[in-house]
């Protein structure tokens, strides 16, 4: 809880105000925790209610999403598009389809994404949607027509230099083709830049894909050799979730000498001693889209195991959190120490509850936020969007070497805010302090809006 007098009632006042939701909630929570160290330097803050605007979203569009299944039974699920702010950019962040998909939970995407996009040090803003629709189980037919339906009412929200999401959970290439498709025809425009995580066939970028798990890598990789003077080399990592960002994280981890061990869906997870065959595991999951325990059916020494918390469980050297929000809880960072982790390295949105970080924190582990090390994706986006403006794609190499570089500087920014701030390495308060910051700035410059 925040006892900087002028933090502690902004946040008072958003506990009143949005009191059913506790997603939300425990993101401006741990921004406002890190945010105390310097409040008192910034006057300037309580003076322009610059706090109050901040935790405010710009905009908030709730709307009904009517489809009709493959038995001809119309249905309807509940749309969201928070645009939170646009101080150093359009709108940027990415759609979620998924069961528990509710209005706090998209709130607390949109507020990170704020922090997340300013450390790529990119002109972009912060925004978030999504639906309670899972596509999971649907042909695709059904997910086509659901995604025209959703775009039907987006497409008038958004647009190049106004509002650009990509993919999360539940969308990928397939979905992000739906909506791409149904909003050009009903502006009677190619706007490349409207979506991201586009197919190569029509503007998305080579590494795209990759971007968000490697980006993960690279950070923990800059972690490892500034903070420990070590690297991947030998390490046993522990990667739960198996969609597109734990994937390319075990693949990266390997490139850089790491061997994963185990990965997870929401019903389980796999141990493999060997090192996850990734050849498999991406055959199940991209093009057979089946539940994760077929890994254990076709690979030889592989166990599957019910439950996908016990993931942690298994002994490892770095655990990757890439499944979702508050996945890990104190217990579960218990075992991780228990067993000699040295490292945890948050791949998705906020997947340690407050007290699994002062457990991992406490213990001496090294500890990146997810609105710092996950923040490849977004950036590659970014770098999508510019070559949509320019017409021109540039080489795999050349979109991996930028998210490389982005990557290293988003560490380096962070470790000199923690290192001002009386916390050298405490990435936390390095990435809520250095994020905010440049956001900070360009609010007041543009005055009270």
């Amino acid at each position: 809880m925040p006892t900087n007098e002028y933090l502690n009632r902004v946040y008072e006042d958003v506990k009143k105000r949005d009191a059913g939701q506790p997603e939300f909630l425990q993101a401006v929570r741990e921004v406002f925790e890190s945010l105390e160290l310097i409040a008192v330097k910034h006057p300037e803050w309580e003076a322009g209610g610059l706090l109050e605007r901040f935790v405010e979203p710009e905009r908030v569009i709730v709307f009904r999403i009517p489809w009709v299944d493959d038995g001809g039974r119309v249905r309807v699920n509940r749309g969201y598009r928070v645009q939170f702010n646009s101080a150093i950019g359009p709108y940027k962040g990415g759609i979620r389809f998924h069961p528990s998909v509710n209005l706090s939970v998209i709130k607390f995407l949109g507020f990170e994404q704020i922090l997340k996009n300013s450390l790529t040090t990119l002109p972009m803003g912060g925004g978030k949607g999504g639906s309670d629709f899972d596509p999971k189980g649907k042909s695709d037919a059904e997910v086509m027509r659901f995604c025209q339906s959703f775009m039907t009412e987006l497409y008038r929200h958004i647009g190049q230099f106004t509002d650009t999401p990509a993919g999360d959970i539940g969308v990928g290439a397939r979905e992000i083709g739906y909506m791409f498709g149904t909003y050009k025809k009903i502006v009677n425009r190619f706007d490349g830049g409207v979506l991201t995580g586009k197919s190569l066939a029509f503007g998305g970028s080579l590494a795209r894909a990759q971007a968000t798990g490697y980006g993960l890598c690279y950070f923990a990789k800059e972690s490892l050799m500034l903070q420990r003077n070590e690297s991947f080399d030998g390490k046993t990592v522990v990667i739960s979730g198996s969609g597109n960002v734990a994937q390319y994280a075990a693949e990266k981890c390997a490139l850089l000498g790491g061997k994963g061990v185990a990965m997870s869906d929401s019903a389980g997870f796999i141990y493999d001693p060997n090192g996850i065959n990734l050849e498999v595991l991406m055959d199940i999951k991209q093009v057979r889209r089946e539940r994760i325990k077929v890994y254990a059916d076709e690979v030889p020494g592989s166990v599957y195991s019910e439950g996908c918390r016990n993931i942690w469980r298994v002994k490892c050297d770095i655990a990757m959190p890439c499944a979702s929000q508050n996945e890990m809880d104190e217990a579960d960072a218990g075992e991780l120490i228990k067993n000699g982790c040295m490292a945890v390295f948050e791949g998705a949105n906020m997947p340690l509850t407050p007290e699994a970080i002062d457990t991992v924190v406490g213990s001496g582990l090294l500890y990146s936020p997810g609105k710092a090390s996950n923040a490849g994706g977004v950036a590659t986006s970014g770098l999508e969007m510019t070559q949509n403006s320019m017409r021109l794609s540039w080489t795999f190499q050349e979109v991996d070497d930028k998210l490389h570089g982005i990557m290293q500087n988003i560490f380096r920014a962070c470790y000199e805010a923690s290192d001002a701030c009386g916390k050298p390495g405490n990435l936390m308060v390095g990435a809520n302090v250095a994020g905010f910051l440049k956001v900070a700035d360009a609010m007041l410059a543009q005055g009270i809006v």
